[in-house]
């Protein structure tokens, strides 16, 4: 009886189930007919052919970071390269106009594109803020992407589509529904094996609560939902027709998770090089104060209170009486009131070592007086563990400072490594290494400190806008044919 009970309701279950699914199988291939059939009556140009519409996914496209500095060097190159391309821009920027967002790119990078840009404002950016999901925050973002995906689709279906934020989750939407070729610009993978590994091991870290850590229960369910995660963003990757990443450091994750090699390239991003290399490289002249300058905006992940601690370490073990003195200068910018809160942290730790009076705090300053404090110094730090390329990193080793990055990620892989077999800066680890490699620095020769800066300089010229072009256009070519 209880079979029969158990038949006469799953038979029906299973029947209401398929004809659901057959439903919503004719549904999206109708949506598919449809979005076709609205690229085919798409106007012709002058010259009588239609034009090929290149679209960039990038809801903060007027952010000014180093990830918009990339996706305007990108529209500029395929307005350079292709005649027949039109260059449509994503965006949830509504408090700006296209002219203002176009203005700004030249205004901040100095970037002037050829042709003009078609931009569509989306109303449902707010879905992928990570503000929304306190928790299972990269799910939500993620499927709010495709929400948000969906809203750029139906308002524009291109015949190319570039995901340029690393919102990868949009990729099968446009590939599938969109018929569209697909490929992506990935600065940093979403989920990483890093970040498997900091919650299996139980590290308290920025983006792993102390909590969780304490709990072997809270641990195992975060890892299992990690893993679910990581194989749905694998799967999603996987759609790719090209794949471009920014680092050594993103490919290795992004073959393990995607398993796209064919199809996968380092693009290095453009870095703005060619404004640092008017700064003299000559011998340091005698002076009484010798700067160490840091360069990062104050984020937790930056890891500004190790840049602290191995400062005041540093001063500590100096001899007593040793000239010059020593300033470190800590330049960054400001997003919100969390940022401008971690700040007065940092000063408050400033106090409890007893370097308040040695360590300066510079915060949104215009690019020249940047220029000026990098152009004075004779150390650039940076401390971030596992930075996927490090554009700072980049402008240090351009203006001229002898480079202390974090021996892990790009400055580890990409960046920080000999060149025509000479050493170009230094990596450390923690509090101790970075103290000791500062001290090993200045009791270098100056001459010697000279040749570091210039090899440092001409190794720079990898990641120049016209390499960035060059490796760009190869990595984009099949989606053109």
């Amino acid at each position: 009886a209880c079979f029969r009970l158990l038949c006469s309701l799953l038979l029906p279950a299973l029947f209401l189930s398929g004809i659901l699914c057959i439903c919503l199988v004719v549904l999206l291939w109708g949506v598919r007919l449809w979005i076709r059939r609205k690229k085919q009556l798409r106007s012709a140009g002058r010259d009588g052919k239609r034009p090929l519409l290149v679209a960039f996914f990038h809801p903060y496209c007027n952010a000014g970071g180093g990830g918009e500095r990339v996706l305007w060097c990108a529209i500029r190159t395929l307005q350079k390269k292709y005649r027949n391309v039109t260059c449509v821009v994503y965006t949830g920027d509504r408090d700006a106009t296209g002219e203002e967002i176009v203005e700004g790119a030249f205004r901040r990078f100095n970037i002037k594109l050829i042709h003009p840009v078609k931009f569509v404002f989306l109303e449902k950016r707010f879905l992928v803020e990570a503000s929304l999901y306190p928790h299972f925050t990269l799910l939500g973002q993620s499927l709010g992407s495709v929400f948000l995906g969906w809203e750029a689709l139906l308002k524009c279906a291109p015949d190319i589509y570039i995901d340029s934020m690393g919102y990868a989750f949009t990729i099968p939407l446009f590939k599938y529904l969109g018929g569209c070729r697909v490929g992506c610009y990935v600065h940093y993978p979403t989920i990483s094996t890093d970040m498997l590994s900091v919650v299996r091991n139980q590290d308290t870290r920025f983006n792993n609560a102390a909590f969780i850590t304490s709990s072997p229960l809270f641990s195992k369910f975060k890892l299992v939902y990690y893993y679910f995660f990581a194989f749905m963003y694998g799967l999603v990757g996987s759609c790719s027709d090209v794949v471009m990443v920014n680092s050594s450091w993103t490919l290795n994750h992004i073959l393990s998770l995607w398993r796209v090699g064919a199809c996968t390239s380092i693009v290095y991003p453009p870095c703005d090089v060619q404004a640092f290399l008017d700064i003299p490289l000559e011998v340091e002249k005698s002076t009484s104060e010798y700067s160490i300058v840091s360069v990062s905006q104050f984020r937790p992940e930056k890891d500004h209170p190790l840049q602290i601690r191995a400062f005041a370490k540093l001063l500590k073990e100096k001899r007593v009486g040793q000239q010059p003195s020593l300033k470190l200068i800590l330049i960054g910018g400001c997003r919100n009131q969390q940022d401008e809160e971690r700040v007065n942290n940092l000063k408050r730790l400033c106090e409890e070592l007893g370097v308040s009076d040695d360590v300066v705090f510079r915060i949104n300053i215009p690019f020249e007086e940047l220029k000026r404090h990098l152009a004075e110094a004779t150390i650039g730090l940076h401390t971030m563990w596992n930075e996927h390329f490090g554009i700072g990193v980049v402008e240090c080793m351009a203006a001229g400072t002898v480079i202390l990055a974090h021996n892990s990620g790009g400055p580890k892989l990409d960046i920080v490594v000999r060149h025509e077999g000479c050493v170009t800066g230094f990596l450390a680890e923690d509090e101790d290494s970075y103290a000791e490699t500062m001290a090993y620095i200045f009791s270098l020769p100056p001459e010697k400190r000279l040749e570091i800066r210039e090899s440092a300089r001409r190794s720079v010229h990898r990641f120049s806008d016209q390499h960035f072009e060059d490796t760009f256009l190869l990595s984009v070519e099949p989606l053109f044919k």
